[in-house]
């Protein structure tokens, strides 16, 4: 397979945050068992989760009556500090512009309603006997 690598262990592995809640989780027999150097290699086989600070973090659990059927959702949104591949590039300018789409299309629509609106209040009739039965909608409420 390949020799073992040495590696240096220039502080105390143990006091680090993310090793620290990796053997909260673990019997106490079975943390104290690691060396310093496989907690190193632990540690860089894992990655620290140092990136996984979201703006937004929404995690729950619905459950369904009268089953056994649970399922979980994740709703995560925050500053992205990773690479993107070029798939991932393609996909995101993608959302990019059908978000803009979207946002441009609202604020058409928008505009046009307040514009009918605005046209009906001042009395202006540019199509005699057509009417969309927005204004008096509005009228009502």
């Amino acid at each position: 397979m390949g020799s073992p690598q040495t590696v240096s262990v220039d502080k105390d592995i143990r006091q680090e945050l993310d090793i620290q809640n990796l053997l909260a989780r673990m019997p106490t027999a079975v943390a104290d068992s690691f060396s310093d150097i496989q907690l190193v290699h632990l540690k860089t086989a894992i990655g620290s989760r140092n990136w996984a600070k979201h703006s937004l973090d929404l995690r729950g659990t619905i459950t369904f009556p009268f089953t056994r059927w649970r399922y979980y959702y994740v709703f995560l949104a925050g500053r992205n500090r990773r690479q993107l591949s070029e798939r991932e590039q393609k996909i995101s300018a993608l959302m990019t512009a059908f978000i803009l789409l979207i946002i441009i299309s609202a604020s058409i629509g928008l505009g046009l309603l307040c514009l009918y609106l605005l046209k009906s209040f001042s009395g202006i009739d540019i199509f005699p006997g057509l009417s969309l039965g927005i204004w008096d909608y509005f009228k009502t409420l």
